[in-house]
């Protein structure tokens, strides 16, 4: 009797296997994510190039992963999620070891792409193969652990890549990946559970015509979303860009529309948490990656913090949102999600409008109580959006879902580097960026805007949860 209610509480919980290899997953991308950056600076100087060039190991990782994980998605859904996800692990250890063995840059970029490729087949899924293998009362839980693993990755990288840097080659900030490659492959292997998805004799076709104009469209827009402010928005190229992501983003949805077994079901965007969901995951990501991009700016050219120092202080928001994603996933599958969604946002909005007090000389504890908020708003906010997202929709569209909802962060990440140049691009005009006053004005109102779109956010939010309640009494 007693081992028979061991055994079933083991069954049970055989759920917490499988989440603890998509977190391991979640942590090597993030993490990845987060060393590569820190890198560039030594890259360019290794391999002896312009830094218009050696922006294309960061690039060429995004536009890879950003243009094919809604098409992974969609496969999953076909063939089954648990051997793209081992997959997906396989070809990023591979490439891994390929971007560490280059000798040019144009192998290190073709590679990156290879990396690329990989994180899609492992993002696509991650979040697909927690909700279908994850049961109901535990699902915000899982979800928070999953992503509080991609706070601690994102944490953890500049100091990894700082200490590598250091102490070793730039090639062990791709070698590290190996080993938890490895460790991934095996725990994919030992503990994903086995697909329920029955492929009906060939019937089920996949979509070419969509995913021609799908993969051009995104390209587009992640290259215009990364690259305008550089290259200039009149530019022959982002015109160019402008006319291709419009034209096929056309082309795209009126196939869609069309389509017996689409890539996208845009039938899912009738569900009301499905699209508000996808909206403020968006914006959510825009705020957060604004402040990520303005901070170090004020850190370095107001307070002039060495960069170990400022580095130290960034990472409180990633340590904000380790922290809060596994606490706002208990609270969600005890009370629901309404609570830590709006507490989430408003978190965030105080945390911004605190950035909006920074000053010429001391505020350090504001600004870190900003950063905290802002970090462990957006963890308290995404766990319950992304399971209330994943609830809404059939079982069978899991895996394109989660394709849909990894790219809303991805352009929320895009529109939010945009964002907060065009912010500081603006307001330095608008004040005169010379003197020292002056450029802490540029600051104080780039952070009050961001705040606005946090509320913003907010208001969204609190109405669709609104419209939610109606709806279920």
């Amino acid at each position: 009797m007693g081992f028979a209610a061991f055994a079933n509480n083991e069954q049970s919980n055989s759920h917490w296997y499988a989440v603890a290899t998509v977190c391991i997953g979640a942590f090597m991308a993030a993490l990845d994510a987060s060393i590569i950056n820190i890198a560039l600076p030594k890259l360019q100087q290794q391999f002896n190039t312009p830094m218009n060039e050696i922006e294309w190991v960061s690039l060429a990782y995004l536009l890879s992963l950003a243009s094919l994980i809604l098409i992974f998605g969609r496969l999953a859904d076909m063939i089954g999620r648990r051997w793209l996800y081992i997959i997906g692990f396989v070809l990023f250890s591979v490439s891994s070891l390929f971007c560490g063995l280059a000798p040019s840059l144009s192998v290190l970029v073709v590679a990156r792409v290879l990396q690329g490729m990989g994180a899609a087949l492992l993002q696509a899924n991650s979040v697909s193969i927690i909700t279908s293998a994850t049961p109901k009362r535990d699902l915000g839980k899982a979800i928070g652990f999953q992503a509080s693993a991609q706070g601690i990755g994102l944490s953890l990288g500049p100091v990894v890549g700082g200490a590598l840097l250091s102490f070793v080659s730039w090639k062990w900030l791709f070698f590290i990946n190996l080993p938890i490659g490895i460790i991934g492959i095996v725990l994919g292997i030992l503990f994903l559970p086995k697909d329920a998805v029955q492929v009906q004799n060939g019937k089920t076709k996949f979509d070419f015509a969509g995913a021609i104009f799908l993969i051009p469209s995104l390209i587009t827009i992640i290259y215009i979303l990364n690259m305008g402010l550089k290259l200039g928005w009149t530019s022959p190229v982002m015109i160019g860009s402008f006319a291709v992501a419009v034209v096929c983003s056309y082309l795209f949805i009126r196939i869609e529309s069309k389509r017996a077994e689409p890539l996208v079901d845009l039938s899912l965007f009738k569900h009301s948490f499905f699209t508000f969901g996808n909206i403020t995951g968006i914006l959510s990501f825009m705020v957060m990656y604004a402040v990520l991009l303005l901070t170090p700016y004020y850190l370095d050219q107001v307070k002039h913090l060495p960069i170990f120092q400022a580095s130290f202080l960034i990472t409180v928001i990633p340590i904000g949102m380790t922290i809060a994603t596994p606490i706002s996933g208990m609270i969600t599958d005890r009370r629901g999600p309404a609570a830590p969604l709006l507490l989430g946002l408003s978190m965030t909005t105080v945390g911004s409008l605190l950035l909006t007090f920074i000053d010429i000389t001391g505020t350090y504890v504001i600004t870190s109580i900003g950063l905290f908020l802002v970090g462990s708003g957006i963890g308290m906010f995404t766990p319950p959006n992304n399971s209330s997202i994943m609830g809404s929709v059939p079982k069978n569209v899991l895996g394109i879902t989660g394709g849909i909802l990894n790219m809303s962060r991805t352009l929320g990440m895009g529109l939010g580097v945009t964002f907060g140049g065009l912010m500081y691009q603006f307001f330095s005009n608008m004040y005169g960026s010379s003197p020292l006053e002056q450029l802490l004005l540029t600051f104080r109102s780039s952070y009050l805007l961001i705040a606005i779109f946090s509320l913003l956010t907010l208001l969204i939010t609190f109405k669709n949860c609104k419209r939610e309640f109606k709806h279920n009494d």
